[in-house]
């Protein structure tokens, strides 16, 4: 049995980690929706792609861009996504890698 203090020490809060923090994203992930609820209470949906046993939030716009550069290149394996900005002055730029 653990003591409260002991606890407090160890807790590492929640957080999901941002698919720009990859190297390399591999399109082969397996991608999944998560709910959670905003500042305001409200409920909202977002995606997630797991790599490595970890999970990375993967923003629409990156999907997106995913969709553009698939219909060029089909085959495509791996891409790397640049984030610039933060908050609601984000972007990200996919960059493919072969």
């Amino acid at each position: 049995m653990t003591t409260l203090k002991e606890s407090a020490k160890a807790y590492v809060p929640q957080s999901t980690k941002n698919i720009a923090e990859l190297e390399v994203v591999p399109l082969d992930a397996v991608i999944s929706e998560k709910s959670g609820t905003n500042k305001e209470g409200q409920p909202y949906n977002y995606f997630v792609a797991t790599v490595g046993g970890e999970e990375y939030r993967v923003p629409s716009s990156v999907l997106s861009d995913l969709k553009t550069i698939l219909t060029a290149k089909p085959n495509l394996k791996a891409v790397k996504v640049m984030k610039k900005g933060q908050g609601m002055n984000t972007s990200y730029t996919v960059i493919t890698l072969d």
